[in-house]
């Protein structure tokens, strides 16, 4: 069978695209052959700067020949039906069969489809490939109408025998004509040449300074420069996203290491590292004595006869006037610190908006202070640490080198804060206030880090709930998703124990109040809104949000003949109470109802069922995310056992026969079970077994001992099971029954008092 070889021959394709363009060739092409009925044996792709290919091996010669039979319509059936049927087919009437079924007779037309050579079908697929390619950005080059994504050179596209003999496809697209030829490295390769197949391909290209494979390439890339530092007792910071990228900006990697220049070392690591990576595509080299990046690694596209000395002079030059430019931002920063102090820097974040409705940065940094401080205690930080630190962790938004270097954010706030003079996990907390960033990163564990975390991720969920700014379906432009996964990972890593509604309560408020006094609303002394923000002000220290609403309708009781009044002021305290109550109300449960679906999906993930999570999400103190994921994990534990699994179908056993006794009677079965009414062993063991679950039970969930309650629960499992095999739940005698029924209430109530196991499938 014939081995197809294609390569598409242009400028330089950028690196980001290749690896993404060499799958959609591959999927194209093969996707392609398979559905025109030339199937294969196996399929690889690859990408260099200035090619993609495609290799298919074991390629049908031609596609088989195709019978099929279409059933038509009856033999009685109207004459324009049966033109219809043939045309769809393809035949005449002559060429009809008929066949007796039971419904009458009918035609049947036998539909024969020739097989096609290989080459036609290839040519075919190839251009429909090419011509719907999906370039990320694609352009139109030259008088044709083909978009490429750099100008499109040459096709080379062959079919080769088992004998070795190559035949070339028959293609033209845009006046480029398929052939056998392609050339290798742009400077040292030596003009076109023929090829036979994929092994003469690869072979002749690598003679002519091409490596064909990008993770060839990489991985030659990444030893040569490991070996170069090593050599000089160095190591070289790894960064596989740039190993990737680098790969596929060169098609011969030639490794070179240069100095970089002593003027520069005292830079932070991380700034050199991110200079050199962004604007050269270098990797940094470090002295692990030091800890300092040291000198670069670069890789050329080419050898040259002074072993890379020139292009290493040019690089160090250039590295040399960027790196000029990163010590000016570095040094005007210290200088802003030094006069100014960090929280000077900060100032000027008073006119960078934040949200146009949600105020600017600096009000956010208010926010984010006072919550901040709130928060301290709940995670062992001293409240006054965490607002300081709260104050500067973003006053680096204003620094110039995260101006020219965003990425830095964060980072710079920590060198900033310890040449400020800040100590006591302040400078670590500028830092590590973003993070989580995404699944792999690491959850900060220091206590005013995870302060100022919590409330910059609350602030931001409040404040775009407040607003109606929410996600919806894959949008989330604020990156809200994350925010949540990052306020659980925070919580769940630390393993804090806080019930996080009345956080979010507290900062609602802040949102919405904020909405009042931007609306003009509150600045008026006379304004009876004015009393009710000074009040809000007042009770901000009561965290139970019970106790402020409380508060709120005596508060209101002095303030009923503004309430009855007919005035301007009277109106605004009703909208002002709707705002400050019923809206925060709603927002503080659609954020909590967020965070709960964010924690589901994070549970799954750690292989807890939904269900099981739903019934655990149904209990009380379900805003207690450590305690609830505590709770979820002993329940799907115990589920997993028999133990557990056969107690659940008694749980629903007992709870269906209840629900529908309590239907047909119109009474709920919920109190008076007495032993004295019970008939029979089992009955009167069920009655022990309950009695002494119900005591190990209450103690082992009030002592959040699960493990305890699992474990209770399970000694159940014998009694029910024999209660049902041997009792009859609706007997004759009513008082019987009626007992029995509420013996039914006490394990269902015994039951969810763990979980709500009616969401339990199965």
């Amino acid at each position: 069978m014939p081995n197809l070889l294609i390569e598409l021959f242009s400028e330089e394709i950028p690196a980001r695209m290749q690896a993404r363009a060499a799958d959609d060739l591959k999927k194209l092409v093969t996707d392609g052959l398979v559905e025109a009925g030339l199937t294969y044996a196996g399929a690889a792709a690859f990408s260099t700067p200035r090619r993609l290919a495609l290799a298919v091996d074991g390629v049908l010669a031609e596609s088989p020949t195709i019978r099929e039979e279409r059933k038509g319509p009856r033999v009685d059936a109207p004459e324009k039906a049966i033109e219809g049927f043939l045309r769809g087919a393809g035949v005449s009437k002559d060429q009809l069969e008929i066949r007796d079924e039971k419904k009458g007779q009918v035609y049947f037309a036998t539909i024969t489809r020739p097989g096609r050579p290989a080459a036609k079908i290839v040519a075919e697929v190839l251009e429909s490939a090419i011509r719907g390619f999906p370039w990320p950005k694609a352009m139109l080059w030259g008088a044709g109408q083909l978009r490429w994504v750099r100008p499109l050179h040459s096709i080379l596209c062959i079919l080769t025998d088992d004998a070795g003999e190559a035949s070339v496809v028959p293609l033209e697209i845009d006046g480029i004509k398929a052939g056998n030829t392609t050339e290798g490295h742009r400077f040292m390769g030596s003009g076109r040449f023929a090829v036979t197949g994929f092994d003469d391909y690869a072979a002749r290209l690598k003679r002519d300074r091409v490596v064909l494979d990008a993770t060839e390439r990489a991985d030659h890339i990444w030893q040569e420069a490991t070996n170069l530092a090593f050599a000089q007792g160095l190591q070289v910071v790894e960064d596989r996203g740039l190993l990737a990228e680098v790969a596929g900006l060169v098609e011969w990697p030639v490794v070179l290491m240069g100095a970089i220049n002593a003027e520069f070392l005292d830079l932070p690591p991380e700034v050199l590292q991110t200079s050199m990576k962004e604007h050269q595509k270098f990797f940094s080299v470090r002295n692990p004595k030091t800890g300092r990046i040291e000198k670069f690694i670069t890789v050329a596209n080419r050898e040259t006869a002074d072993h890379g000395a020139t292009i290493l002079a040019g690089n160090q030059k250039v590295l040399a006037a960027r790196l000029s430019d990163a010590k000016f931002f570095w040094e005007n920063d210290l200088r802003t610190i030094r006069e100014k102090g960090l929280e000077g820097m900060a100032a000027g974040l008073s006119d960078v908006t934040f949200h146009n409705k949600l105020g600017s940065q600096a009000d956010r940094i208010k926010r984010i202070e006072a919550l901040a401080r709130e928060i301290a205690p709940m995670v062992g930080a001293k409240p006054d640490l965490a607002a300081e630190a709260a104050r500067v962790a973003k006053a680096d938004l204003q620094s110039e080198m995260v101006g020219e270097f965003p990425e830095l954010q964060g980072l710079m706030g920590r060198y900033y804060a310890q040449a400020a003079g800040h100590d006591d996990g302040v400078p670590e907390a500028c830092e590590e206030h973003y993070k989580p960033l995404g699944p792999g990163d690491a959850v900060p564990s220091a206590p005013v880090s995870v302060a100022v975390a919590l409330a910059d991720k609350i602030d931001t969920l409040t404040g775009f709930w407040a607003i109606d700014e929410k996600p919806t379906g894959s949008k989330d432009p604020y990156a809200l998703r994350r925010a949540a996964l990052g306020v659980i990972r925070l919580v769940l890593g630390n393993g804090l124990r806080f019930q996080i509604e009345t956080i979010l309560e507290m900062e609602t408020r802040e949102h919405a109040t904020h909405q009042f006094v931007a609306d003009g609303k509150a600045n008026d002394t006379s304004n009876p809104f004015y009393r009710l923000l000074a009040f809000d002000r007042l009770r901000d220290g009561i965290r139970d949000p019970k106790v402020r609403r409380e508060l709120t309708e005596k508060f209101l009781q002095g303030e009923n003949t503004l309430r009855e009044s007919d005035n301007d002021h009277g109106a605004i305290f009703e909208r002002s109470l709707e705002k400050l109550n019923l809206d925060i109300l709603h927002v503080t449960e659609s954020v909590l109802a967020f965070l709960h679906d964010r924690l589901k999906v994070h549970l799954r993930d750690e292989g807890i069922r939904h269900d099981v999570i739903d019934a655990c999400l149904a209990m009380e103190l379900n805003d207690d995310l450590t305690l609830l994921v505590k709770r979820a994990e002993a329940l799907a534990d115990f589920l997993k056992t028999d133990d557990g699994d056969n107690l659940l179908q008694g749980f629903k056993r007992a709870n269906n026969i209840l629900t529908q006794a309590e239907e047909k009677d119109g009474v709920e079965y919920a109190f008076g079970a007495d032993v004295k009414f019970a008939e029979t062993p089992e009955e009167k063991a069920l009655f022990a077994a309950l009695d002494a679950a119900d005591a190990k039970i209450g103690p082992a969930m009030a002592a959040e001992d699960y493990a305890t309650a699992m474990a209770a629960m399970a000694d159940m499992r014998a009694p029910i099971d024999a209660f049902f095999e041997a009792v009859q739940v609706n007997a004759e005698n009513q008082v019987v029954r009626r007992n029995r029924l509420n013996l039914l209430s006490r394990i269902r109530a015994i039951c969810l008092a763990v979980a709500d196991l009616t969401r339990i499938e199965g």
